[in-house]
């Protein structure tokens, strides 16, 4: 398939006026929900890149730079045909599971906070348990649609690769995203209708493996405690926890206003990664969360409509899958950040600084707006075939 190489250019779409609704929607709410993620980023992260850095707006623009290069993937794959990246999907997912044993190696991986989860490859650190999670979407839309069609050598086999990714993220050690692409993969699995039992035994598996990573962790036993009584240590293992919530209690209903955050001041730790939206709802209050709430449940709600819509169940699964990683994360680091949930890793996606992160979610977003655009198409076909069937049948009469 060619491509106009003016399509790489980001925000560059000639043709949106021939896509279809759903698709046109996904897109421009990728857009605002990419523009809020960034307008929050710049008051979060100001005063730590000022700090450490001398300029307020080193975190944003590192930040603008992942998005110009999320944007050329997203609008290349909202160009080509879902067959052909998931014909790709494979390779990414060796290549990036690769990359993840490669961090395990000593001296080849970067080490921050205690986990080893990054190569120094170039300017920009890659982390390839992020880069991985769309592929890992496609990969189990592919093998779980076709389950029945497939030998078991086939199923067992990418079975035991995904095996091999979780662990490999466990070991790095991250918990939080290990878990997260373990139940990505299993709510595909569970959307293709795969029997009960199977899922059941995959499920405790996963389960007995985070029990014992949290036994031989420490840290993660810390903040189990941590979260079940934040305040009984409100100065060490409790500190990130008790900060969040006075960000997020600070805001009350409308919010102390945007840039007068007083958590971010170097109360709150990463407060422009993991817990910026205790800086978001400490700024806009209860009134800007119930915003968010409602654009993750419009991007949600979308993201069903067009899984309902297609007929292609590998695509459905796909649009499923999409949902999970962008909207049930976003939920997942809100719950973090409210104590709903013992602290993670996880970041918000299209908020928090991170390359990997940022580039991953608009990979996966050009994905289920590339769903959307097939399934609308097909029923323009669908049309013209039944109308071309309609045409032949009238001339055998004649």
């Amino acid at each position: 398939m060619a491509v106009n190489l003016r399509h790489l250019i980001p925000f560059f779409d000639g043709d949106r006026e021939e896509w279809g609704i759903q698709a046109r929607l996904l897109r421009w709410l990728t857009f605002l929900w990419l523009f809020m993620g960034i307008v929050v980023l710049f008051s979060a992260s100001y005063p730590v890149g000022d700090a450490y850095y001398g300029d307020g707006l080193y975190y944003v623009k590192r930040q603008l730079i992942s998005i110009l290069m999320g944007m050329v993937g997203f609008n290349l794959i909202v160009r080509f045909p879902l067959r052909y990246i998931l014909g790709m999907a494979h390779w990414f997912v060796v290549l990036l599971l690769g990359l993840i044993i490669v961090t395990l190696i000593p001296g080849l991986g970067t080490t921050t906070n205690g986990a080893t989860r990054w190569l120094a490859l170039g300017p920009m650190p890659i982390q390839p348990s992020e880069l991985i999670k769309p592929f890992l979407v496609l990969q189990s839309a592919r093998i779980f649609g076709q389950w029945d069609r497939l030998r078991w050598k086939v199923r067992l086999t990418w079975l035991f690769i995904f095996s091999v990714v979780l662990l490999g993220i466990l070991l790095q050690p991250n918990l939080s995203t290990t878990a997260f692409c373990g139940m990505t993969i299993w709510l595909i699995a569970l959307a293709a209708g795969l029997p009960y039992i199977q899922l059941g035994g995959t499920a405790f598996a996963g389960l007995l493996l985070g029990i014992i990573s949290i036994t031989r962790n420490e840290y993660q036993q810390k903040r189990i405690m941590s979260f079940l009584n934040p305040w009984a240590d409100p100065m060490k293992n409790g500190y990130q926890l008790v900060q969040s919530l006075l960000a997020v209690g600070s805001g009350g209903v409308w919010g102390s206003g945007y840039g007068l955050s007083q958590q971010k001041l170097f109360y709150l730790p990463i407060q422009y990664t993991d817990f910026i939206f205790a800086v978001f709802a400490e700024e806009f209050g209860f009134v800007g969360g119930m915003v968010l709430f409602l654009l993750l449940f419009g991007y949600g709600t979308m993201a069903l409509i067009v899984a309902m819509k297609t007929q292609n169940v590998v695509h459905r699964l796909v649009a499923i899958g999409v949902m999970i990683l962008l909207v049930g994360q976003s939920l997942m680091n809100i719950a973090v950040a409210t104590g709903a949930l013992p602290t993670t890793g996880l970041p918000l996606p299209l908020f928090s600084y991170g390359g990997n992160s940022m580039i991953a979610s608009l990979l996966a977003a050009g994905l289920l707006i590339r769903v959307a655009r097939e399934s609308s198409e097909a029923e323009v076909v669908s049309l013209e075939e039944k109308r071309s069937a309609v045409k032949r049948g009238r001339r055998r009469n004649n």
